[in-house]
């Protein structure tokens, strides 16, 4: 059983042996590129003193490669492919269809590896290929006219916008009195017992900065606990309506 139902083991019953062959990457490309049902090479299984030997060849047509830039017409695919063997066991080889059904195709009982022959195609390869990777990611380059059709810079951007505006609000904000200042702290705790320093510039309608420092002399700040980020008045200075505290 699976998480999508039965198993078909139809696989199985049928003792389908299925060989697990791992290509190079360009083969499978070109591969991608015969149409319909085209044939892509030749599989070629002889025996040499009772060891068998297979090798792929690669249709001529297929050897075209046209992915690696501008140098791509320089090299052609290496044709002749011969495989390394090796006898495993313990693997199977499962299949999804369309309508999340599972079957077992077979059991793996060859692993093989497909190897490019030596060339002077596979050399030229080979170099085009290091090329390409050993190419900077970034590079740059002078324009003859200014980009009309991409990204355009802009002047400033919106939260740097944002963050002048802030800054010209705070310098708005006249610094009142120390006096004048606790007096509205008091009359503010004398409500609630808890505050955020939000709520109190707002009440205060003074600088941040300059609001902490009083507040410094008069009260606890709390990071810890229900009232986590909050500022209540030391115990000295708390006066409550109707003797109660509230949140």
């Amino acid at each position: 059983m699976s998480d999508k139902g039965e198993v078909d083991l139809t696989g199985v019953k049928q003792n389908t042996g299925v060989w697990l062959v791992k290509v190079p990457k360009y083969l499978s490309q070109q591969w991608a590129k015969a149409t319909g049902k085209g044939e892509v090479g030749k599989l070629r299984i002889t025996k040499n003193q009772g060891k068998p030997e297979v090798s792929f060849t690669l249709n001529e047509e297929l050897t075209t490669i046209d992915s690696m830039g501008e140098k791509s017409s320089m090299v052609r695919a290496p044709r002749e492919h011969p495989f390394t063997l090796q006898t495993v066991g313990g693997l199977a080889v499962f299949t999804e269809s369309f309508s999340d059904k599972i079957a077992l195709e077979g059991m793996v009982v060859q692993r093989a590896e497909c190897r490019p022959a030596v060339s002077d195609n596979y050399m030229k390869l080979k170099r085009l290929q290091i090329e390409e990777l050993s190419k900077p990611l970034r590079f740059s380059q002078q324009l003859d006219k200014a980009v009309t059709t991409n990204y355009k810079p802009v002047a400033n951007h919106a939260y740097n916008l944002d963050y002048e505006k802030k800054k010209k609000e705070e310098g708005k904000r006249a610094r009142a009195d120390k006096q004048q200042v606790l007096d509205m702290l008091f009359s503010a705790f004398e409500k609630h017992q808890y505050y955020n320093i939000k709520d109190l510039v707002d009440i205060t309608k003074q600088p941040v900065i300059y609001l902490k420092e009083i507040l410094r002399d008069i009260g606890i700040y709390n990071v810890k606990g229900t009232h986590k980020n909050t500022w209540e008045l030391k115990p000295e200075y708390r006066h409550y309506q109707n003797e109660e505290k509230s949140d």
